[in-house]
């Protein structure tokens, strides 16, 4: 991944150059020019409003999470929020926000540095301890967990989902998922449409165990694993972690749902 590798985009410089010299990209563009793209997938476009930022949404960008879709997050900008990076390898404080995101990455290439930096585990684990508004997909869920076990070695981690992660030799998870809101969901829209069958995909080799009998999940997965082919979506506090991978489509615009969501707390 980009994020992982300093040298990604001297080589993505050079990829472009061959493809500037060599591709009418004038006429690539124009045949993907129709008077009437149909329903689509993805939720507004490039013309849409740009909100005023009312919220700053903290999201972990660096070497261990990196996996963020940028027309998601360009929808953040179009729902009103500021989105704020913060390193969770080397900053030892979050700065100030009114909720977080914590994307997908590899934190088991990171266990060392992530568990060294104890002051941002702590800060991370207090203010969602605290009501703060989370929201964390894949390799963020297993940063939240209280460890990570990867080939041999095992490191704390921010602790504030009661469960440890495995990670295997093999994945546990893989492909297109399905999943329905269940009752305790946080996020209200989700909860007046209870039969709306949504779509996102995992890739996961890691898997939660000695996970609490009284944790919450408020996702009921009708294709796929999740945590156990059955469950998702740990909710606790304010916080929804989850093995699913969603994107903001029309059917789907779950950045306007969190954002909202992030308003109503604060």
């Amino acid at each position: 991944p980009g994020n992982e590798d300093p040298g990604a985009s001297a080589r993505i410089e050079e990829v472009a150059k061959v493809v500037e010299a060599t591709v009418d990209l004038d006429a690539v563009l124009e045949a993907t020019v129709s008077p009437d793209p149909g329903p689509g997938l993805v939720a507004g476009t490039a013309s849409a409003a740009v909100a005023r930022p009312d919220v700053r949404i903290g999201i972990a960008r660096d070497r261990a999470f990196g996996f963020y879709y940028p027309d998601d997050l360009k929808a953040f900008e179009n729902a009103g929020a500021e989105l704020v990076p913060f390193d969770t390898l080397n900053d030892q404080r979050l700065p100030q926000v009114d909720g977080l995101f914590i994307g997908g990455g590899f934190p088991e290439c990171f266990l060392e540095e992530l568990s060294a930096n104890v002051d941002l585990r702590d800060d991370i684990r207090t203010f969602i301890e605290d009501g703060g508004p989370a929201y964390a997909e894949c390799g963020g869920l297993m940063y939240l967990s209280r460890s990570i076990a990867w080939q041999g070695s095992e490191a704390p981690m921010v602790g504030v989902i009661p469960a440890d992660t495995l990670v295997r030799s093999r994945p546990v998870g893989r492909g297109y998922m399905q999943f329905k809101a269940l009752p305790g969901h946080p996020w209200p829209r989700l909860l007046q449409q209870p039969e709306m069958l949504y779509h996102a995909h995992e890739f996961h080799y890691s898997r939660l165990e000695n996970v609490d009998s009284a944790v919450q999940t408020v996702l009921e997965v009708r294709r796929g694993y999740g945590i156990d082919g059955r469950r998702d979506g740990i909710h606790v506090a304010n916080l929804l972690a989850t093995y699913a991978h969603q994107r903001h489509v029309r059917s789907n615009p779950w950045v306007n749902d969190f954002v909202d969501f992030v308003r109503s707390c604060r």
